[in-house]
């Protein structure tokens, strides 16, 4: 007969064996299993790779799932099993923790088909999301930029994108957009001029801000630390610097020129004569034009050089009050280095391959008018505010007024 003590000890004895086994054999499944899960995901990696799994938005039976930044493997699996794709969320959250990839998905855009396996679903959710390729001209006016996104294939709303470009408060972090002097009732979306121009790659339902902050990023990497220096020696701030960039993007796309061109604005608006200071741009009387519906030309009328607008720079002197194009690094750079030991004061477009002729005076500046206005051309079709014949002007330059 065995005492207590003894019965005890035995207990004990076994529970340890049992435990001891359970570990043995636990270890042993997990092992077997971790070695399966290497060889299956190894599997569906070498399919993909080899094509078999080109999975897009039109692909008969795919389903779209979009995981926002932040989601947990419970919003996940609420997300699939909505979407049908399975059966038992307990079940997908236990399996994901198995598989080791809570915290591993990937937000953004995922197309799946049904009838994957949950360690397919898990795979592909932890894959990069899917995405189109934009590339974005240089002098895009935001509202062009719009277009071309959604041509695309991104699927924002316009209305939060807008609140989002005129929402500087969400991007202070960037040192250009808390520089800018916000000017209510005047100018036009805010961050206009800092969706930096280049190709990109976004996720088809991207945010609003998501998106605007893709493109400061990439201003911020173009906009050096020596350029803040240079505008402040020139008496400007980084956002001035990026007004007259855009100015003198939309003037010529000319690299050659566009220090000369920044060279006459600069001139004008340090000149002593403060009727030099109305720099009387094309461009800006093109953005309004656009604005109006009409289409940008070279000769405008009476009616269009006298736009009641701010960004009139033949009736308001110095620069707009932002920018009204997208510029690239070569304005940017123009703006900041003029042409030096340059005194022109005027120039006019050529109408030759995009050539833009220079003059000191006035009376040089009307002889390039007369060389070269047999080259310019208007639009047939008149712009909804053209009431008078047009006045000569250039696409690159400033107006003849007749009583200047």
């Amino acid at each position: 007969m065995l005492s207590n003590k003894v019965r005890v000890a035995l207990r004990i004895l076994i529970i340890l064996v049992l435990l001891f086994g359970f570990a043995v054999t636990g270890v042993y499944v997990g092992y077997n299993y971790v070695i399966s899960q290497d060889k299956r995901f190894n599997a569906l990696k070498a399919d993909i790779e080899a094509g078999k799994y080109d999975i897009k938005g039109d692909t008969e039976g795919a389903v779209t799932v979009v995981i926002k930044s932040g989601d947990s493997t419970s919003d996940i699996a609420d997300k699939l099993y909505e979407q049908g794709l399975i059966t038992n969320k307990f079940l997908f959250s236990i399996i994901s923790k198995l598989n080791g990839f809570d915290g591993a998905y990937v937000a953004g855009t995922h197309y799946l088909l049904r009838g994957f396996s949950y360690d397919e679903l898990m795979y592909f959710l932890t894959l990069e999301p899917a995405t189109v390729k934009v590339t974005i001209p240089e002098g895009s006016t935001y509202y062009e930029i719009k277009q071309i996104l959604h041509k695309a294939g991104l699927n924002f709303d316009d209305a939060e994108f807008d609140k989002c470009m005129n929402s500087p408060n969400l991007f202070v972090d960037y040192e250009f957009v808390s520089q800018i002097e916000i000017k209510e009732g005047v100018r036009d979306y805010i961050l206009s001029g800092y969706l930096y121009p280049d190709t990109y790659y976004f996720d088809v339902n991207a945010s609003p801000e998501s998106i605007i902050r893709r493109f400061l990023n990439n201003m911020q990497n173009k906009l050096y630390d020596e350029y803040y220096v240079r505008a402040e020696r020139l008496g400007m701030s980084m956002d001035e610097v990026i007004t007259l960039a855009s100015v003198i993007q939309m003037e010529t796309g000319k690299p050659s020129d566009m220090m000369l061109v920044s060279a006459v604005f600069h001139n004008r608006m340090n000149s002593d004569d403060e009727s030099m200071h109305f720099l009387g741009s094309s461009a800006t009387i093109n953005y309004l034009v656009e604005i109006h519906g009409g289409k940008p030309s070279i000769l405008h009328t009476d009616a269009e050089l006298n736009y009641d607008s701010p960004y009139n720079t033949y009736t308001n002197p110095g620069l707009p009050p932002g920018p009204i194009c997208m510029p690239g690094l070569d304005a940017i750079s123009a703006a900041l280095y003029p042409e030096p030991n340059c005194n022109y004061m005027y120039f006019c477009a050529t109408g030759i391959d995009g050539g833009t002729a220079f003059a000191t005076t006035l009376e040089q500046h009307e002889a390039n008018v007369e060389k070269y206005r047999e080259n310019w051309t208007k639009d047939p079709e008149p712009t909804p505010a053209e009431t008078t014949e047009p006045t000569e002007t250039s696409e690159s330059g400033l107006v003849i007024i007749p009583d200047t």
